[in-house]
């Protein structure tokens, strides 16, 4: 009686590590730790030996899965920044700020101008005549087709917001049919210097205020 007694009290402890051992391996995969194995050198006849192999499996396939996901998150990662890179360069091409005289700024605008490109050309702009110490910017638009309210109003707002800057502000290259749309839909733009090219207004800028600065409430005077 007493050998069955010590057999029995020997297998309950064995159970006990067993389980302890579980227990132990699958807290550390919850906190996200799959290095830990089970021992797998039990026979096969052993069911801790099938319970053992069973969860290394399912802790290896984990650890496999997690490793992946973080394999794809950086390659996620580098082509995120591989866009934002691409994206500001294209910023950077759709809003081409070109130096074409000492302190003469002209920027050609082409294409379709919605609110987030306004927004960006107008920041940049103005970052531009800051550092560059600018008192003269051309405004190109001979690249847009159509103009509507809302982009009459954005060059509107950006000579005003020049023009407290102290700078010249000239807007060319308004097409005909531009120049049509803006009258018909009574467009107010008697604030905005306008001229036939960028040639024209910068012939005038140079040769007539080769040294002025515009004062912030004033605008070039027409021919």
């Amino acid at each position: 009686m007493a050998d069955d007694s010590d057999s029995s009290e020997g297998t309950g402890d064995e159970v006990y590590d067993r389980i302890a051992d579980v227990l132990m391996l699958l807290a550390d995969v919850s906190t996200g730790e799959y290095s830990g194995r089970l021992s797998s050198d039990l026979p096969e006849s052993s069911p801790y030996g099938a319970l053992n192999r069973g969860i290394n499996e399912m802790v290896a396939a984990l650890a496999s899965s997690k490793a992946q996901t973080e394999r794809y998150q950086r390659e996620l990662e580098e082509k995120l920044v591989t866009i934002e890179r691409q994206r500001a360069a294209i910023r950077e091409l759709s809003t081409p700020i070109i130096e074409v005289w000492d302190g003469i700024l002209c920027l050609p605008v082409v294409g379709v101008l919605d609110t987030s490109r306004s927004v960006e050309m107008t920041e940049s702009l103005m970052r531009a005549v800051l550092e560059r110490k600018a008192h003269c910017v051309i405004i190109d638009i001979t690249g847009i087709d159509v103009m509507d309210t809302r982009t009459a109003d954005h060059f509107i707002r950006m000579a005003k917001a020049l023009r407290h800057l102290g700078t010249y502000c000239y807007l060319t290259g308004i097409k005909p049919v531009i120049a049509q749309t803006i009258v018909d839909m009574g467009i107010d733009m008697t604030n905005v210097a306008t001229r036939r090219n960028l040639r024209d207004a910068l012939l005038e800028y140079v040769t007539r205020r080769p040294h002025a600065r515009q004062p912030a409430n004033r605008r070039p005077r027409d021919s």
